[in-house]
């Protein structure tokens, strides 16, 4: 090249660079490849990434999975549009940072015992909530225990379960005494049910009046309908860049999806996959692609006909290709699933776990032992669980034919599907938010006593495991135990898990962020509303 090409082409790396257009690995390459310096054009990827946050603006976000059943007790949230709700008006003791690190919220810094029975978290002093009072330990109590104890209707109290007491040590920090060591115990603050309420005095909580202490005050809410919110000027940490934002129910995906290519809205939290590549090519739109520790899973009530047998169970998972799903539903934005709730992207992953395979044939064999080689049995699904969801059912359904297996596909209403579905039917397709660590997601899900226990699995060893793990603090020992667990799950457990799907979402070429985007949940962890910030 010229010396002239070459300054054009760092010229439109440098554009390409601000407008997001662009990886910092690609970006790199094609430096060098114009003659920069390693260093000179890390220097360049700095100055032309750095979008620097704008504030003011009205952001209008499309979200799916809402329902006229949700509400504001956190202990009761379910659907994806409330996790979106939540974190835009409440803030929690730590949250996932937009690199997937813990980092501070409502706790600006914590400790441990060495046995990691006890952690203390020191409180934000400039937290208050949306009626002017300041955040006090007395909250951070409240709100814990609102998940604890036998009356506790929350579906975080297995997540709780193992805190014997939490004190106020009256110097603005609060202390969780454990009965087991939990090395995991800060992140398990960010889970969307463990939001900080004002407390009453009589020690519950004010969940009813809808006060907060997060980035935006809510005004308005009508429940699967719409949200407004309006900043809120002492909010603790740095963003809340809008003026105010509201948050609408779009369930449909075709609404949802047109909603943001006329302008309705400005970003959406789930696009229609299968027409990705023609989203990609409208020059006003911005497609943003995270891989995730999420997961689509398919639970069995392992306790329920015909799914009390192991081998019904173990054929079913052996009669779906993941391969054909991810290909033609996922549009090869996910990573193969093997029937166990343990991503790649989490840590500890088991990777020499030798991947289950489409074997109608071993299927047959395991249905013939079971004495049940008519199988027939019903799956309900619902669009609003993911974009395809019900298409790769029907999938499913012709994959099983070749075991002789009868799937008949339900397709239920949008509108109250995890409330009157889930955890309702005995066989259902879910997705799954990630979870940060293998612990958490065992706990919710898979522990015997867990509220979200969804295939109603039983299973001695494995919760043994999860009780030693748990207080492990040798990294080694801990990938053992998550070892064996996965292998437990995946020849006994109740779950067929098809694929962990990247969250792929969209927004109007004037929405910007930053140069990471949070992998925990859809929109930057659920927090678009607040890291993100409207260009000129």
């Amino acid at each position: 090249m010229t010396k002239n090409s070459d300054q054009l082409m760092i010229d439109r790396l440098a554009d390409a660079a601000r407008e997001g257009k662009i990886s910092r690995r690609s970006f790199m390459h094609y430096s060098m490849a114009a003659g920069m310096t390693a260093s000179a054009a890390t220097g360049l990827w700095t100055t032309a990434a750095k979008a620097e946050p704008q504030s003011g603006g009205h952001f209008r976000l499309g979200a799916h999975d809402g329902n006229t059943s949700d509400t504001h007790d956190p202990g009761t949230y379910l659907s994806f549009s409330m996790i979106q709700v939540a974190h835009t008006f409440r803030s929690y003791l730590t949250l996932i940072e937009p690199d997937g690190s813990n980092g501070p919220d409502v706790a600006t810094e914590w400790s441990a015992t060495e046995d990691a029975k006890e952690w203390t978290f020191k409180l934000n002093e400039n937290a208050t909530f949306h009626s002017g009072r300041k955040v006090t330990a007395n909250d951070v109590i409240a709100s814990m225990n609102h998940h604890r104890g036998e009356d506790s209707t929350s579906a975080a109290t297995a997540l709780l379960k193992d805190v014997e007491d939490i004190t106020d040590n009256g110097d603005g920090s609060v202390t969780f005494v454990l009965s087991t060591g939990n090395a995991d115990l800060p992140w398990l603050m960010t889970d969307y049910h463990l939001a900080i309420c004002p407390a009453n005095e009589d020690g519950s909580i004010d969940w009813k009046s809808g006060d907060g202490c997060g980035p935006y005050k809510l005004t308005n809410a009508e429940f699967g309908v719409s949200y407004e919110f309006e900043r809120h000027d002492d909010w603790h940490l740095d963003g809340a860049y809008f003026d105010s934002v509201t948050v609408t129910v779009l369930n449909d995906p075709n609404a949802r999806q047109t909603a943001l290519v006329t302008g309705d809205v400005d970003a959406v939290t789930q696009i229609e996959l299968k027409t990705l590549a023609l989203l990609q090519r409208d020059p006003n739109l911005e497609i943003d692609q995270v891989s995730s520790a999420a997961a689509i899973t398919m639970p069995m009530f392992c306790d329920v006909a015909p799914f009390d047998n192991v081998d019904v169970r173990n054929a079913l998972k052996l009669s779906i290709n993941r391969q054909e799903i991810i290909d033609k539903i996922a549009f090869g934005t996910a990573t193969m699933g093997n029937d166990f709730h343990h991503s790649p992207a989490m840590p500890y992953w088991p990777e020499d776990i030798e991947q289950r395979e489409y074997d109608p044939d071993q299927a047959k064999s395991l249905l013939k032992k079971a004495g049940m080689e008519d199988l027939s049995v019903e799956i309900s699904v619902a669009d609003s669980v993911f974009s395809g969801s019900v298409d790769m059912c029907v999938l499913y359904a012709e994959h099983a034919k070749a075991a002789g297996i009868d799937i008949k596909v339900k397709r239920e209403p949008n509108d109250g599907y995890y409330s009157d579905v889930w955890l309702k039917k005995p066989w259902c397709c879910v997705q799954w938010g990630a979870r940060p660590t293998p612990d958490v997601m065992y706990s919710l899900a898979y522990k015997d006593d867990a509220a979200w226990n969804e295939s109603h699995w039983q299973n001695e060893r494995f919760n043994e495991l999860l009780r030693m793990a748990k207080s492990e603090i040798d990294d080694a020992k801990r990938a053992e135990m998550y070892h064996e667990m996965a292998v437990l799950a995946k020849d006994d457990g109740g779950t067929v898990i098809p694929f962990f799907p990247d969250f792929v979402y969209a927004r109007r070429k004037n929405v910007k962020h930053g140069e990471n985007l949070a992998p925990s949940w859809q929109m930057d962890g659920a927090r678009a509303c607040s890291r993100w910030w409207f260009e000129g």
